[in-house]
């Protein structure tokens, strides 16, 4: 059995993680689904929790025929022992996938095999597009599977990030 582990925040889980996700699932039996900054919440650049993250990827993919596991993890603001953090609070997996240049780095000192994860319409499928299209009113479930697109509605996610994306600061100031 092969396991594989990819990380991202996925605020929100949008398209593009999803054909990731498909792309990985011909090279491995199961999936972790590392949850990145699991703690934080209620802000334009992260306004989802780590539950209702997990919510998005189990509704989206529960049709799927990869075993797949959604695991919150923490940042830590500590590098050389990141990837050890992330060992802690994963089940054990064979590759890892990303192209941040850093991630790489961290999971080939620790001996770990790294493989390339492709990218889809970055310039679309992008989560700050989606929550900027958010805030401005504009189509952004165009871009998210349909189930995860019901999990943002349920949770009220447009009027959060909407709302903590004004400001209490008037125009004269």
């Amino acid at each position: 059995m092969r396991r594989g582990f990819y990380i991202g925040r996925f605020q929100p889980f949008h398209d593009g993680h999803y054909r990731v996700v498909e792309e990985i699932a011909a090279d491995v039996d199961e999936l972790v689904l590392g949850i990145g900054s699991a703690g934080d919440s209620h802000s334009t650049h992260d306004p989802f929790t780590a539950g209702e993250r997990i919510m998005m990827i189990r509704q989206a993919l529960a049709d799927h025929e990869l075993t797949v596991y959604a695991v919150p993890i923490e940042d830590l603001d500590r590098n050389a022992v990141w990837v050890s953090h992330v060992q802690s609070m994963t089940p054990e997996f064979d590759v890892a996938y990303s192209n941040n240049p850093l991630v790489v780095r961290l999971f080939e000192e620790k001996g770990v095999r790294v493989e390339g994860s492709p990218m889809f319409e970055r310039d679309v499928l992008e989560g700050t597009e989606i929550r900027e299209r958010m805030v401005r009113g504009d189509d952004w479930a165009a871009l998210v599977p349909d189930a995860v697109a019901a999990v943002i509605r349920e949770v009220g996610g447009v009027e959060r990030i909407t709302q903590v994306a004004e400001t209490d600061t008037s125009i004269d100031e």
